[in-house]
């Protein structure tokens, strides 16, 4: 009888008698999958994701038989473009986690803390941030932990996102600016999921968001929130993530029944909607509330916009060609590419998408020493492309995906959203040519709009 983690404490169990096994009968060899596949073309370490996907799985009964399929890096491209409906990445998931189970590395447990790493470095920012730069830290970190020495590192910020939100919660409403015609909180409320990069390292992303739905007359409800454990997922600590994937959607719950999350980072709202299911076998009812109520932010403002419910009118010209990379984990959500046609709804940007397959870094993937060079050679013509395109700003749906780019190809990557508040006269001012896209307002300062 197969089993999923809500039946059982062993989630790896559930690993192992997954019904993504059931999908690998389809699996025609017609190899599609490898021919899309930016890992196996950027390096022979790596079979293919059919060979350690349904070909290996059927020879397994539980046991590995070929640990190359570490160096799959969970991209899910395989699974997206299988015109069979094989789940390849997911059974290479779960093998990967059955794997690895009894010899987890050190260095996949600690990368995986996010949360964590945010609230301790987040008080010794400025401390935090040369440490992370400086040559010889990273070279130790690299031979102690296995943590690449010029792998991309986020920037640590003055203060968190829920440092911010509490003081921004005691605003007076009318201090708000709000679309004409339209009054504070007169669309009712909505909730806000800004997971843990959104909460302490890609802050003014997060802080953009909340402006942009508060613009547009929202009340944002911002529950107190923990991790939503993909990257504990994405190395196979399947129980880890499972504790964490409840303890958040009971959290997004408490903030009330029947209300729209909204979330502008794309890979947990992934994780959320797609993966903790497919993946880690979750089926409780909470994750299955949470997961169909999840929207990325860029989907939940074009469909504003294609409603007539957003105010076309207010967006400001910016003459701009910005290049555009949807992650993989947004691209495996089935949304299409929304972000373009909300992008180009400011009058003056042109977005010229990538169609690149993939940055390359994957959460974790490339920050990991023996994964690096494959990561940087997975990005290499996504850099470029960047660089063609335009060498100063991109834009991209997920944290580690603009850290990566932004290393790789110079530029400033911002989230879609930053260009829709930019476009409004939220950003307090009319540059794009050097706008310090990540800058927080000093603290207890509020743009008064």
């Amino acid at each position: 009888m197969l089993t999923h983690a809500s039946q059982t404490s062993d989630a790896i169990d559930s690993a192992r008698a997954s019904l993504a096994r059931v999908s690998l009968d389809s699996c025609v060899k017609c190899t599609i999958c490898e021919s899309q596949c930016p890992v196996m073309r950027s390096t022979d370490l790596f079979s293919g994701p059919k060979y350690v996907g349904p070909q290996a799985e059927r020879f397994r009964h539980g046991k590995s038989v070929d640990h190359s399929l570490d160096y799959c890096s969970g991209c899910s491209i395989c699974t997206t473009t299988c015109p069979q409906g094989v789940k390849i990445a997911e059974i290479n998931a779960q093998a990967r986690a059955v794997m690895k189970a009894d010899h987890m590395p050190l260095r996949d447990r600690l990368i995986t803390q996010t949360e964590l790493e945010g609230k301790v470095l987040t008080p010794f920012a400025p401390l935090a941030n040369a440490a992370l730069h400086a040559a010889p830290i990273r070279a130790i970190v690299q031979g102690v932990v296995g943590v690449h020495k010029d792998a991309p590192m986020p920037t640590v910020q003055k203060y968190s996102f829920p440092a911010w939100w509490k003081k921004h919660e005691r605003r007076p409403l009318s201090e708000r600016r709000v679309s004409a015609g339209i009054t504070p909180g007169e669309r009712g409320p909505i909730v806000f999921f800004h997971g843990c990069a959104g909460g302490y390292f890609e802050v003014a992303t997060s802080i953009a968001t909340v402006e942009v739905l508060e613009y547009l007359g929202y009340s944002v409800i911002v529950p107190p929130q923990g991790c939503c454990g993909l990257a504990q997922q994405s190395n196979g600590l399947f129980k880890q993530a499972t504790r964490k994937v409840r303890a958040v959607c009971k959290q997004l719950r408490s903030a009330g029944r029947d209300l729209v999350i909204v979330s502008s980072s794309g890979s947990c709202a992934g994780m959320l909607r797609h993966e903790a299911h497919e993946i880690m076998g979750i089926d409780d009812p909470e994750l299955i509330d949470v997961g169909s109520r999840m929207v990325e932010t860029s989907e939940f403002l074009l469909e504003l916009m294609d409603s007539g419910e957003f105010p076309i009118h207010d967006l400001q010209r910016c003459d701009l060609t910005i290049p555009y990379h949807q992650p993989c984990q947004v691209k495996s959500q089935g949304i299409g590419k929304p972000a373009i046609r909300m992008m180009e709804a400011i009058p003056g940007v042109r977005v010229v998408e990538s169609e690149q397959a993939c940055c390359g870094i994957a959460g974790t993937y490339g920050l990991k020493k023996e994964k690096f060079d494959v990561a940087q050679r997975v990005g290499a013509p996504l850099f470029e492309m960047v660089q063609r395109t335009n060498p100063e700003l991109a834009a991209c749906e997920t944290e580690t995906c603009r850290w990566q780019i932004r290393q790789g190809s110079g530029a400033e990557v911002i989230h879609p959203v930053q260009l829709i508040h930019h476009a409004l006269g939220l950003a307090g001012t009319s540059e794009l040519r050097g706008m310090p896209w990540n800058k927080l307002p000093e603290k207890g300062e509020h743009k008064h709009t």
